[in-house]
């Protein structure tokens, strides 16, 4: 089977989930080639609807993670981030724990499930290698 398979993905699932999934998925379809989007939340929302790319990564409640970052960096506050985006930044902050976790929901988006291709319906399935 081959095929392209478009994402719309943000930095920090690029970054820490996508070369896990793809490295896997790619032992079992090697001739699927990608590509990857980067985007804010409202570009991969748009892209999606416009049928730009097959699929996307989304959170609910849109901010800039690294302009939030550099502003606790020129100590202008603190802020609750998620705990992907903190892996290997470039600031100088200092990441604590809460007392009382919180999470975010991280989902992937489909345009139309069924009218997916076949290389995504099989890409879905990954995900857990994430």
């Amino acid at each position: 089977m081959s095929g392209l398979i478009r994402i719309g993905t943000f930095s920090s699932v690029a970054t820490h989930w996508l070369p896990n999934i793809i490295k896997v998925f790619q032992q079992d379809y090697p001739n699927i080639d990608y590509e990857l989007l980067l985007g804010d939340y409202t570009e991969i929302e748009e892209w999606i609807l416009e049928g730009r790319v097959d699929c996307g990564f989304l959170r609910l409640t849109t901010w800039d993670d690294y302009a939030v970052m550099s502003m606790v960096e020129s100590g202008l506050g603190i802020s609750i981030l998620p705990q992907l985006i903190l892996k290997r930044i470039p600031y100088k902050i200092i990441a604590k724990e809460l007392d009382v976790p919180a999470y975010r929901n991280i989902g992937l988006a489909l345009r139309n499930k069924k009218t997916a291709s076949l290389a995504v319906k099989r890409f879905l399935d990954y995900l857990q290698y994430r």
